[in-house]
C-alpha cells in the first residue's frame, strides 16, 4: 500500500495510510494519519479543531491521527488543582476535553479520534463505550486483558503479583486513557495508550485523579510491543467496534 505525505501549518510531517479524502466528498472510510515526529500540544489542537468544523461543514472526511507529544500534561474540564503535584516539570496546558489531568509523551500512542456523529446516532455514552471496547480489543491482539472499572475513567490492567491496597482491593494499573470532546457532534480528542512511556513522569500529577492505583504500559508487563505493532493492532480492531456505527 502506498504512502503520500502531506504537511500542516505548522509543519509537522505526517504519513497518511489508505486512500486520501478530497475535501467536499465524505467516505464511510475513515482515514487514518501517523505523525512522524512528536506533535506540540497547542498545534495538535488547532489541527483537530479546524478537521472537526471542516468534517461538520462537510468538507472533510472522518480521519484517526496517530502521534506522540513531547512531555507535558494536560487538564481536562473536571480537573482539581490539587492532582497537580508537580506544575514546574512539564507544560500544563487547560483544554475543553472531558476528563482530568493526563500525562502525555513520548513512548506513549495518542490517537485523536474525528467521527461525525451526525451519522453514527448522537449517542455521547455509546461512543465513549466504543472507544474503551477498542483500546480492549487492541490490547487483546497482545494476549493483554484490559478492563474498565465504574467511577474510574480509561482502561485498566489487574496486578495480581502486587500487594493489594491498605484496603485489601486487589491492585491494578492504568495502560490507557480516554478524553473526548464532542462540538457540532463531531469527536475530537481521544484516547492515549501507554507503549513505553517514562512512567515517572506520571508522578507529576494524579492521573484522572484516581490515586492508590498505578500507571503501567505494554513495555512495563513484559510485551516487547513497538508502537508500529500497536498502530497495525488499532488498526485491525477499528473497524470490527465502529462497523456497527452505521454512516449514513
Amino acid at each position: 500500500m502506498g504512502h503520500f505525505r502531506k504537511t500542516l501549518p505548522f509543519e509537522t510531517a505526517l504519513r497518511s495510510g489508505d486512500k486520501p479524502v478530497r475535501a467536499g466528498h465524505i467516505a464511510a472510510m475513515v482515514e487514518w494519519i501517523t505523525s512522524d515526529a512528536p506533535v506540540p500540544y497547542p498545534e495538535a489542537v488547532a489541527w483537530m479543531e479546524a478537521r472537526a468544523d471542516a468534517i461538520a461543514r462537510g468538507e472533510a472526511g472522518e480521519c484517526i491521527w496517530l502521534l506522540e507529544h513531547p512531555p507535558l500534561y494536560t487538564a481536562g474540564t473536571s480537573a482539581n488543582p490539587a492532582d497537580l503535584r508537580m506544575p514546574d516539570r512539564f507544560p500544563v496546558y487547560e483544554t475543553r476535553r472531558g476528563g482530568q489531568y493526563t500525562y502525555h509523551g513520548p513512548g506513549q500512542r495518542v490517537a485523536y479520534v474525528l467521527l461525525d456523529l451526525n451519522k453514527r446516532g448522537r449517542d455521547i455514552r455509546r461512543f465513549v463505550t466504543s472507544l474503551e471496547t477498542w483500546v480492549i480489543a487492541a490490547l487483546a491482539e497482545f494476549n493483554l486483558r484490559g478492563e474498565i472499572r465504574p467511577g474510574r475513567v480509561g482502561v485498566w490492567v489487574a496486578r495480581p503479583e502486587k500487594p493489594p491496597l491498605p484496603d485489601g482491593t486487589p491492585r491494578e494499573d492504568k495502560i490507557a486513557a480516554i478524553g473526548v470532546r464532542i462540538r457540532k457532534w463531531v469527536s475530537f480528542h481521544g484516547i492515549s495508550i501507554n507503549v513505553d512511556p517514562d512512567l515517572d513522569h506520571f508522578d507529576g500529577i494524579v492521573p484522572c485523579g484516581i490515586s492508590g492505583h498505578g500507571v503501567t504500559s505494554l513495555v512495563d508487563l513484559g510485551l516487547l510491543v513497538t508502537m508500529d505493532d500497536l498502530d497495525v493492532a488499532l488498526k485491525r480492531t477499528f473497524d470490527e467496534v465502529f462497523t456497527s456505527d452505521q454512516v449514513s
